[in-house]
Parts: structure tokens; C-alpha cells; sequence
């Protein structure tokens, strides 16, 4: 089997976080917060060990400004619903993933006017246009770091040093890159940095993370338990437990906590170096293939990242997908990847694109192995 979804969400995982989440269950599986007893307290302990390894991962000034959530999805709707209020106006983009498109478009339903830019013909979102858009009730700038349709990556630094210049909140979907990219969010001046822990930090799903700078107060998406000050009726005001009521995913929080450690140990520019030299063979490969379309190449560039978009004349992207799963166990993406917004922009809506997005743990072997597959498929088929 080839499995080439890490877009989706990295598989496998590092050997030391099956352990890691295996141990814990077994070893210290209690409920952080929730009493003085040794496997509360170890469980605590393994928590704010993994919330410390996100700030150092991220240069957050402070592990208490790293709240975590179930996901990339839940971390941008506090963000957004816990900042924004009708009459407030937001700048974002024309290539995110549903998890931003729908939240923005409900909030914009209840009164939040949304301004969406176009990137230009390379694909990234001019600097200057964002400027134009700012009005002033714009209290917001949000991005897509890169997307997972194409995997542009765009320039963050800059984006941050227009929301500064006019005093903007600047909140950044980083779910394709966190792990495999350098982030700042002092450097880059973010204020809100959301993000999936199962994809480029090598954790399980159901784990991700919010980042909050201290320009930031949002309104919690839910009140409940949070194991400290539990004589209060009120929500705890203190960071980070105002925006985690209930038991956390604590064996998931252990398990991102090693993926981290593996992502450190391993060295993030050995990761993306070799992430980068497999698409650049897949998109060298493809581009050979006759029907093969590709869509934004960006060739030797670092500002792509690890996601091969194309399409096979001749054939719908779902068929290509059933082929190469049922034909040869390779295992790719297909559709409209959850971003529908995205694939208008490229022009590939609504059949979408066959992609395919190597990781850590792919090999050549694996690649060249895909290309014969596709070729093969492109042969069976006249366009």
C-alpha cells in the first residue's frame, strides 16, 4: 500500500507516538486538573509538557497563550465567532478551506461584512490589495497560510506588518504548515494562529490548537468544568482554562507532544527538504504523463508546499481516485478537497483535482511507483 493523503492527515505516525499514547493510557491515564492524585497530576504534567512544546515550536511568549482544541476547525471558530461582532469587518481570502469559509459566511449571515481578495495570476494575495480593502470597521485580517488544493504558500510577514501599521487583529490558518514551516508569531506579528495537531506535527486526530497574543480576548465557544477555581459559578478568566471546559483529549494531547518531539529531534529542515524533493519528482513526473493538466507549479520553490494538484484528460478525478486505490493500493485525495471556494478560484470547480501530497515517511520508491500507475491510466484511456 502507498498512502499519499498527509494533506489529509500524515499516516503513519513516528513509532514514538503510538508508545507514547499507549503508555499513557496505561500508565498515567487520569483527568488533568481533576484532583491531587498521582495520575491527575502525571497527566497534567504530560499536558502542559505538550503546550510547551507548541510555544517553543511557534515562539509564543507564553505556553499559557497555547489553548488547545479538537482540531484546526474548532480553533478557527473561536477565534473568529469569539472575536468578530456584527457591524465589524473582516479581510480574508478566495483559497481556504471550509473550516473558514462557512464560520466567516454564518458570521456574515448575523452582520460581520466580509471582504474576500482574489489572489493574482501567481496565485498569492497582493499586499496592496489588502491595503485598499481596509475600511474603518475592519477589525480583522484572516489567511490561509497554504492552501490544500494547490499548497501556495503565502507571505505571512507581510500581511502581519499591514495589520500592525493599521492596529488589525491578524489571524492565520495554518493547518498545512505548522510542523513543516517556520512560524513566528512575534516575528510575523499573529495574533491568532490556528491549527491541526494531525497533520505536519505527526500527531492523531482530534487534537489542535489555538494561539492567542495578548492584543486578544475572545468570548469562549463553551463554559463548563476546567479543574481550577471550581467554587465559581463564572467562567475562569485565567488563560488557558477560559477556552478549555471539559475533559481534554489528554492520550491525543500525549501523542501530539511526541510528534513535536519527533518533528525536533528529526529537524524540521531535513522533513521539508525531503517532502520538497518527492513533489518536485511527482510534478517532474506528472508533467511527462500526456493528459496529465497540472495546476500551479512552482517548480524548486519553497514557497509551495508538499501538495500535487492535477487532472487526466479523459477522466473524472473520482475515477482516477477508485482506480489507483482498488487498482494499485495508492491512496490519494479526489474532489473538491473541502475547499470549494478554492477550486472556483483555480477554475476546477465543481469536478475538482487528483491530488496527491507525499510525507515525511513516503519514499522515492512509492513515487515512481504512482507515476507508472497514472501513465498507465492515461494509456487506458483515449483524450
Amino acid at each position: 500500500m502507498v498512502y499519499l493523503d498527509n494533506a489529509a492527515t500524515s499516516w503513519p505516525k513516528p513509532e514514538s507516538v503510538y508508545q507514547t499514547m499507549d503508555q499513557f493510557l496505561r500508565r498515567c491515564g487520569g483527568n488533568p486538573g481533576r484532583g491531587g492524585h498521582s495520575l491527575a497530576l502525571a497527566a497534567a504534567e504530560k499536558v502542559e509538557e505538550t503546550r510547551l512544546l507548541i510555544a517553543r515550536l511557534i515562539n509564543a511568549p507564553e505556553k499559557e497563550r497555547v489553548v488547545f482544541t479538537s482540531n484546526c476547525t474548532e480553533a478557527l471558530n473561536l477565534g473568529l465567532k469569539g472575536l468578530l461582532k456584527p457591524g465589524d469587518h473582516v479581510i480574508t481570502d478566495c483559497i481556504g478551506h471550509n473550516s473558514l469559509v462557512r464560520p466567516l459566511k454564518k458570521l456574515e449571515n448575523q452582520g460581520v461584512r466580509v471582504t474576500r481578495i482574489l489572489p493574482c495570476f501567481e496565485g498569492f494575495l497582493s499586499p496592496e490589495e489588502m491595503k485598499k480593502a481596509i475600511i474603518p470597521e475592519t477589525r480583522l485580517i484572516v489567511v490561509t497560510h497554504a492552501s490544500n488544493v494547490t499548497g501556495l504558500i503565502q507571505p505571512i510577514d507581510k500581511y502581519g506588518a499591514i495589520a500592525k501599521k493599521h492596529g488589525l487583529i491578524f489571524m492565520v490558518d495554518a493547518a498545512q504548515t505548522a510542523g513543516m514551516y517556520p512560524i513566528d508569531v512575534q516575528a510575523n506579528n499573529i495574533d491568532l494562529l490556528a491549527s491541526s495537531g494531525h497533520k505536519g506535527l505527526f500527531g492523531p486526530p482530534g487534537t489542535g490548537v489555538l494561539y492567542l497574543s495578548e492584543r486578544v480576548d475572545l468570548e469562549p465557544l463553551r463554559e463548563g468544568g476546567t479543574g481550577i477555581y471550581s467554587e465559581l459559578e463564572d467562567q475562569p478568566q485565567t488563560l488557558p482554562y477560559k477556552y478549555e471546559s471539559g475533559t481534554l483529549n489528554t492520550v491525543g494531547i500525549a501523542g501530539l507532544g511526541a510528534g513535536i518531539k519527533f518533528l525536533f529531534q528529526e529537524g524540521r529542515e531535513k522533513i521539508q527538504s525531503k517532502v520538497h524533493f518527492l513533489r518536485e519528482h511527482l510534478n517532474k513526473g506528472l508533467a511527462q504523463i500526456p493528459g496529465v493538466i497540472l495546476y500551479c507549479q512552482s517548480e524548486g520553490s519553497l514557497k509551495k508546499g508538499a501538495v500535487v494538484s492535477f487532472n487526466l484528460k479523459g477522466w473524472e478525478p473520482a475515477e482516477v481516485g477508485v482506480v489507483l486505490d482498488q487498482t494499485f493500493e495508492i491512496k490519494v485525495r479526489t474532489g473538491l478537497h473541502c475547499a470549494p471556494v478554492a477550486h472556483k478560484t483555480l477554475g476546477t470547480y465543481p469536478q475538482g483535482t487528483i491530488r496527491i501530497s507525499p510525507g515525511y515517511f513516503n519514499t522515492l520508491e512509492e513515487v515512481n511507483f504512482t507515476l507508472e500507475a497514472v501513465s498507465k491510466i492515461a494509456g487506458a484511456k483515449a483524450f
